[in-house]
This record gives C-alpha cells, structure tokens and sequence, in this order.
C-alpha cells in the first residue's frame, strides 16, 4: 500500500493511517524474547553467563533480552564520556597561558593529555611550548588520587592503568626498547629475577630482565606522577626554563586549540585508551566547574541525562577499568541515540570501528555494516553500536556477556552468531 498526502482527507484520518503502518510494520519485525532466549541458549559459548540484547531504532525495540538487567559495561563507559565531551566542547582547549612580557609566559593546565604522547603526539602543542622563553607552570590547587576507584592494584604499572594527572606527560609512561633504555629516562636496573620490565610499586625505578624480552619488544609501562616530575620532563624535553608557581585565581587565561579532537576520539573509541578516556572526563570538570573532578564530571552529567534514560548509572569512571561501572544494554542503546543525535552518520562512520574492517583474526570481521565498540574486562564482553540497513536505516544495539566460562574469542563468536539471526530477520526482510 503507497499513501500518497493527498489522497488523505481529513489530514488527521492521513496520520492516523500513517502511525498504524509504521506501528504495523515494527511490530512485524520484533524479535520475541522467548525466540533470543532460544538463540541465546543455542550458543554453547553463552553456558553459565549472564547475556542482555537490546536492538531499537528512534522509535521502536525490536529485540530486548535483560535489556533492564545490570551488567558489568567495561569499555562501553567510553561511550558515555564520548557524549559527555561532545556534548561540553566544540574544540578541546589543550592548554591555558598568559602572555606576561617578551621573556616570560605562564601556563595551566586543562587536562589535555597528547603533550609527548607516545602513540598520539600533539606537536602543535609541544611546539608552543618549545618557545624559546622563561615559563612558570600555574599549579592547580586540586589533588587526584592517580589510580581510579574500583581499579585492579596490581595493574598500577602497565599501560591500560596510567595513572591520573592533572598535566600527562608522555601518556605518563615509559616507553622501552630492548637495549636502548626508557623513554623518558628513568632509572634502569637489570635484575634476571623479574619479568622483561617491571616498575617498583612506590618509586619510579624500572626493572629489566633481558632473558624475558622478545627481539623486537616495545614495551611500555606507567610512572608515578608529580608536578615536580612534570616540570622536570617537560624542561628537559623543550630545554627551557619552567618554574612551579601557586596557581593565581585571578589571572585571565588565553586558551590555545590545536585541533587534535579527531586522534583524540580515535584514541577513545578506536583504540579503547584508558588515560585518554580518565583525562576526558577531568578536562569536562575543569570546563563546567573550573575543577578536576571525575566525580563531579560525572555527577553532573547523571542528573543531566536522567529524564533520558530509564535506568539509573552506577557509573565511576571515564574509562570502564573499575568494575564499580553498572548499566543495562538499554542505558547503552539510549547513549547510543543521544551520540547519533549530536553527531552526523559520516562523523560516526570514522569515529566508531567497523567490524568487516578489523583484523581477520577478529569474528567480528564477518559482519557487514557494524559500527561498535567493545568492552572487556576479565570474564566480561560487550558489543554495543549501530547496524546500518541498506535502506540507510540506523539501528542502535547492545550485546552483554558478563561472567562467562569459556575463552574470550568463544564469545565474540557467539556475539558474531547472535548479531547475524538478528540482522538477518531484522536487516534483509
């Protein structure tokens, strides 16, 4: 049946048949919940864990299966501080300054963290501060415990678990080589008692153990931050002179914007990096309310989105390493429709991986039109994203697999199996 506005009078008896058509149409393309309750128990991998599916488009659910459940997000909070920070910048400020005389300016932070970064260097902004003058560093009167709530301890000296700052320096790591040192130079000890390169728990002193690296080894390990520290990396890196200061509330601050906003979402949503993602949430802080704060950041944003969405966040962190983090696949979905609404369809398309573009080694690159990110933690899965129909619908979805048996690549081949039934009777018909 075609409907064409002008064969509808009055314009009412028009609307009417046009809701009861598209209302017709979704419910013909819900997927039951006893029907995923069957796929989902088809799927040996899925045995003894917890599994939710939630798949919508703007108006309709077609599939939910403990979509109201919580569950363990991991990596899928990235979502939430992905819409956080679009929804409070438009550029990402990289750094405070003040111009005092010919020989001197003073500077502050803004959380930013690409300065010497090792994977996704800004050197517009090290270029600004290679300025051949005399600095003084404002310090900031907050202070941040360096690891998050709920994060794993011993994890304190790898990468994914970089400490928090308020000024990062080189992604506030080491960066190693086999036979060539740390970048940047810290004390280095060879001792055949330990792994290939272990950071002591209370000093920045580093261990390494030859026998354990492979010929071509980069490995990279966290530091404990101080502003001493920083002054001390950051002048040894540009060769001038950088003095500490009490931070002036007074002063007015000119901002300098590099434009790295798009190697720094990659870095989020991409590459799943967690110092990027800690960092995120205490520059929207130091924006709202001119204070480092993940609490607050978050806080603020809890009671901004709770008329959107059905769930209450139980929500700790900017990167998901805390197991604290709680949400449903339906909070996810909605997270989901909020981003869609702020960003266009092509800025999504670059900015959230596509699964027949990731390595052949992955199961995911067996699916065709996903756009998700993944979160994992130990024993925990997550898929969550957009299917693109050939129509050029959107479809929002979210798939959790928390406290599974088997091995992690087990379950993103369930995922993979469930994603295809879904598409399959959602996508094609």
């Amino acid at each position: 049946m075609f409907l064409r506005k002008n064969y509808c009078y009055p314009k009412k008896i028009c609307k009417y048949l046009l809701i009861i058509l598209v209302t017709s149409n979704a419910q013909s393309q819900i997927i039951k919940e006893k029907k995923l309750k069957k796929w989902i128990e088809e799927i040996p991998a899925f045995n003894e864990a917890h599994v939710a599916i939630r798949v919508e488009d703007m108006v309709n659910v077609y599939a939910d299966y403990n979509g109201s459940k919580y569950m363990t997000p991991a990596s899928n909070t990235k979502l939430l501080t992905f819409l956080a920070a679009i929804q409070t910048f438009d550029s990402l400020p990289a750094l405070e300054y003040k111009t005092v005389n010919d020989s001197l300016i003073k500077f502050s932070s803004t959380g930013y963290p690409l300065l010497l970064h090792p994977f996704y260097p800004d050197t517009t902004l090290f270029d600004f501060l290679s300025q051949n003058k005399t600095w003084k560093y404002s310090l900031s009167n907050n202070k941040l415990d360096p690891l998050g709530t709920g994060w794993m301890w011993d994890d304190y000296m790898f990468y994914y678990s970089s400490e928090k700052s308020i000024f990062p320096i080189y992604g506030n790591t080491v960066k190693a080589i086999k036979g060539e040192g740390l970048v940047p130079h810290f004390e280095l000890q060879i001792d055949t008692f330990h792994s290939s390169l272990e950071r002591d728990v209370n000093y920045n002193r580093f261990y390494s153990n030859p026998k354990k690296w492979q010929t071509k080894d980069t490995l990279y390990r966290s530091f404990i931050t101080s502003d001493s520290l920083f002054v001390k990396l950051l002048s040894k890196a540009t060769k001038n002179i950088i003095i500490l200061e009490k931070s002036d509330g007074e002063i007015h601050w000119d901002k300098l914007y590099t434009n790295h906003e798009k190697s720094l979402y990659k870095a989020l949503l991409h590459d799943s990096d967690n110092g990027i993602a800690e960092s995120l949430l205490l520059m929207i802080s130091k924006e709202i309310f001119d204070e480092f704060s993940t609490d607050k950041a978050i806080n603020y944003f809890k009671n901004k989105w709770k008329g959107q969405l059905l769930d209450s966040l139980f929500w700790v962190d900017g990167s998901g390493v805390s197991r604290y983090n709680m949400f449903t696949a339906r909070t996810l979905t909605s997270i989901l429709k909020m981003i869609k609404h702020e960003v266009s369809w092509n800025e999504i398309e670059k900015l959230f991986p596509k699964s027949d573009n990731l390595n052949t080694s992955s199961p995911y690159s067996n699916l065709s039109g996903i756009f998700a990110k993944t979160g994992s933690l130990r024993q925990n899965h997550n898929l969550s994203g957009y299917i693109l129909k050939k129509s050029g619908e959107i479809l929002f979805f979210s798939i959790m697999v928390n406290h599974y048996a088997d091995s992690k690549i087990e379950i993103q081949k369930g995922i993979t199996q469930l994603l295809k039934k879904v598409k399959k009777k959602l996508v094609t018909k």
